[in-house]
């Protein structure tokens, strides 16, 4: 690289300036697609779109009227305004519900509140592809029923879409969650370095991103890519490639101190950091693989876009920062307020107390672990309850709690539909519990040739437990074919997602502790690595479920409530992601460790050593990646906050209890077993088990 650097250059700003350039169109071409072909919820829902020219798996809007008493909706004169406002839907395209339709007295009960005063029409538009499924029908329909009165009350429009829609969307621009996580970024790396080289870290994930962009970009021409993966490149980008930068950076700059010269400083820190940079990053992509092998198209894409991140920071890390440190790496270490000092007093003495006291801080972080685990086994997959995005002040949050508050079930808001040419499948639904009714309306728009439409009313939110038996006892009771609707391909999702995961993550785990044990040399290390990782997300989740299913500190923390449920995909995408990047942490904190015990000092003097070299680092790493999640969690989208929630809990778990305390703690328990490697050669490997030239004994 270093005889190459002007081309090396050259090369990476002509990428990088592309990927900037290009970016809004790469964004542009993200998907919004969750579909999940091969599956029967899945496959309904687009023979409901296709043939009726909504429904299917975007939920309705709802209008609801309610009347002051003494007046009631069965009143002959509210009646007649209410269907008039309704009249004034389009006839083609447009499929309603309401009282005045419903098909059956069942139904109309349903749809209406026990004192008869307030009542809800479900209302589908035409749907349109993209992010907004009713972009054009929610602004028509709010205007038309603004301007409608019904004795003398106007109507307001609710609905899961105008929910979303009222909680601020997902179309803010990704540069601000960037910024966010930039800004908290250089006000560490100021405190790390305190001098100018606190911009190499960020100049270069800035290229990282900015290629891993234009990748992405090119990706998209051959299959769709999901807009969450925005999101990952931006702040997932940011915190990693500042990490790998961070770690070579600190590595030259401890040799730089040793009295070193420069060019020799850059080629000990490739030699040692860079090593232990490339591992860590095919550590992470490979953990990645468990998303890419999953039958399903949204979180293939998100697994295909988190394999682009680590890999680009590796190569930036490995090619473009030894030569910018190599070119000018010295100038930029101004101003000179003190000598650098590689090893930490403080994380020296936190070494030696975790080392002497082994045992008893390795139970301690165990148990401490497993009781933020505990809680995980809880765990509820699904959609967001109703009631978590409905907190908010906008219109549509205001109209669906009166509809509620007036006893309205929050059932109807998330109708299962089902799909058949004879009512003998709507009349065995009616009877199942869970059902509080099922609609047949007798208008043209909810026919199709031979086949009728059907919505079931469920008598709870379809996101919660009893909502979510009622939809299996809909898909047992009649053929999984004739069954659509949103609740219904949510439990797609999950036997999608879930149902073939376990040999996955096998794959994944073996394929990692066999780079591990290349990388460290050892059986053991990568062993215990692997069970500390498990723990470690383990109680992520636990914590996750106690935030957003269960509601503690959700309002506190994010304003928002509870979900009731992890969204489906969270779990296993948070996995993939946190076992790679702890990964990182271990790789960097062992190989020092490691480097130490094979320059000649005993496990317990070279764990303390490690540890007194690599902790400010990993906490600095760390600090840096926590922050990039949390203006993660900024983003106006439940399900990312639920994801940058569990990302951001997995981060500071593993760099405060299981690398600060557990990592030393077991490897200074173990001894000698840590070293064990069968395959032991005579020949001194190049890189980790390379002494550093300025060791003191």
């Amino acid at each position: 690289m270093l005889r190459l650097r002007w081309l090396v250059i050259v090369g990476w700003v002509a990428v990088a300036v592309t990927g900037g350039v290009l970016a809004p169109r790469t964004i542009d071409r993200l998907s919004y697609d969750f579909g999940l072909p091969g599956q029967p919820a899945y496959e309904t829902n687009e023979k409901i779109l296709a043939e009726f020219g909504n429904g299917g798996a975007t939920d309705p809007l709802a209008v609801a009227l309610s009347v002051p008493a003494p007046a009631s909706v069965d009143d002959a004169g509210v009646r007649q305004q209410f269907a008039a406002a309704l009249d004034r839907l389009p006839d083609k395209g447009w499929r309603v519900v309401s009282m005045l339709d419903a098909g059956n007295e069942q139904a109309q009960q349903a749809l209406t509140s026990a004192d008869r005063r307030t009542t809800v029409a479900l209302v589908y538009p035409p749907v349109l592809p993209g992010p907004a499924a009713y972009e054009a029908a929610l602004p028509r329909l709010t205007a038309s029923m603004a301007s409608a009165k019904v004795a003398g009350q106007p109507l307001q429009v609710t609905g899961v879409e105008a929910l979303r829609e009222g909680g601020g969307g997902s179309d803010r621009p990704i540069i601000v969650e960037i910024a966010l996580g930039a800004g908290g970024a250089i006000i560490v790396l100021g405190l790390v370095f305190g001098s100018l080289l606190a911009i190499l870290p960020l100049l270069m994930a800035a290229t990282a991103i900015s290629t891993t962009f234009l990748l992405i970009l090119g990706l998209s021409t051959a299959t769709d890519v999901s807009f969450i993966v925005q999101y990952l490149v931006g702040l997932i980008g940011l915190g990693v490639a500042i990490d790998y930068a961070l770690l070579i950076v600190m590595r030259w700059r401890e040799e730089r101190a040793a009295g070193v010269g420069n060019t020799e400083a850059v080629g000990t820190a490739m030699a040692t950091a860079g090593r232990a940079v490339l591992f860590s990053g095919v550590t992470v992509a490979v953990s990645l693989l468990a998303l890419v092998v999953v039958p399903v198209p949204f979180l293939r894409s998100v697994g295909f876009g988190g394999l682009l991140i680590p890999l680009v920071s590796v190569a930036v890390a490995l090619t473009l920062l030894p030569v910018i440190l190599a070119t000018v790496g010295p100038r930029l270490e101004w101003p000179h307020r003190k000598r650098h000092q590689a090893d930490s007093r403080l994380w020296k003495r936190i070494g030696r107390v975790v080392v002497r006291h082994r045992v008893v801080a390795a139970l301690l972080a165990t148990a401490a672990l497993a009781a933020m685990f505990a809680p995980a086994l809880g765990l509820r997959l699904g959609s967001p309850e109703l009631a978590a995005i409905s907190a908010g002040t906008d219109p549509a949050a205001k109209a669906y709690r009166t509809a509620t508050d007036a006893g309205i079930s929050a059932g109807i808001f998330r109708p299962v539909e089902i799909v058949s040419s004879t009512d003998d499948a709507f009349n065995r639904v009616r009877t199942i519990e869970g059902v509080a009714a099922v609609a047949t309306p007798e208008t043209a728009a909810w026919k199709q040739g031979d086949q009728r439409l059907a919505a079931v009313l469920l008598t709870n939110d379809a996101a919660t437990p009893a909502g979510q038996e009622a939809v299996d006892r809909i898909r047992h009771a009649v053929p999984e074919s004739t069954v659509g609707g949103s609740a219904a391909e949510d439990a797609d999702s999950v036997t999608a997602i879930y149902g073939n995961v376990g040999w996955i993550l096998v794959l994944v785990a073996l394929v990692t502790v066999v780079l591990l044990a290349r990388a460290l040399r050892s059986i053991w290390l990568p062993i215990k690595a692997l069970v500390q990782n498990v723990v470690s997300i383990g109680a992520a989740y636990g914590l996750t479920v106690l935030i957003w299913q269960t509601g503690y500190g959700a309002q506190t923390l994010f304003g928002a409530e509870a979900s009731g449920t992890i969204t489906f995909w969270v779990p296993l995408a948070a996995f993939s992601f946190l076992f790679g990047l702890s990964m990182d942490y271990e790789l960097f904190i062992l190989s020092r460790i490691k480097e130490e015990h094979d320059a000649g000092l005993s496990t317990p003097d070279a764990t303390v050593a490690g540890i007194s070299y690599t902790g400010r680092l990993v906490s600095s790493a760390a600090l840096i990646l926590f922050l990039a999640f949390v203006a993660l969690s900024t983003v106006p989208v439940i399900d990312v906050k639920i994801f940058a929630t569990t990302l951001a809990l997995g981060i500071i778990l593993d760099a405060t209890i299981v690398r600060s305390v557990l990592t030393p703690a077991l490897v200074a328990w173990f001894g000698n077993l840590n070293w064990w490697w069968p395959f032991r050669s005579s020949t001194v490997p190049v890189g980790l088990t390379e002494p550093a030239p300025n060791k003191s004994k």
